[in-house]
């Protein structure tokens, strides 16, 4: 938690940005590998919302000069590496189990930053997205206990 209140904005935003891409690629990849009608409907949700959010991200983090990565953080590659060689069952439980993971933490960083980032945008943005990942937090922790 530490390290998430003395995080400074341009990281905050690389970090929330490598976010998004993890929840694209492991909801492309849900459409793909699930049989579970449930998971498949919440992972085209994470293409749809988190798509939406880095639109809205790359709009705060431009003009404050930050540039988007082009591939994951280690954290979040090491989340989706752990899910490319499932299918069926043992998928649909890996991937509830990340997306429940992913979520806790984005929703801690992004309480963190709607109180205390250093710029009103970063602070704005973070307060608006809020809710949609407590929502997605709460669904995916739900989701995850059929799965299992």
């Amino acid at each position: 938690m530490a390290t998430f209140a003395t995080m400074p904005d341009p990281t905050f935003l690389m970090t929330a940005a490598s976010s998004n891409m993890l929840e694209i690629q492991m909801g492309k990849l849900a459409l793909q590998k699930s049989t579970n009608a449930d998971v498949k409907k919440f992972g085209q949700m994470m293409v749809d919302h988190h798509t939406k959010a880095t639109q809205e991200l790359k709009t705060v983090a431009m003009p404050l000069g930050v540039t988007m990565p082009t591939a994951l953080m280690p954290v979040h590659q090491a989340m989706a590496d752990q899910l490319m060689n499932k299918s069926g069952k043992a998928f649909d439980e890996a991937y509830m189990d990340a997306m429940e993971t992913a979520h806790k933490m984005d929703v801690t960083m992004f309480e963190v930053k709607s109180k205390g980032a250093e710029t009103p945008a970063v602070k704005s943005f973070a307060t608006k997205t809020l809710p949609m990942l407590r929502s997605h937090h709460t669904m995916a922790d739900e989701l995850e206990k059929k799965v299992d």
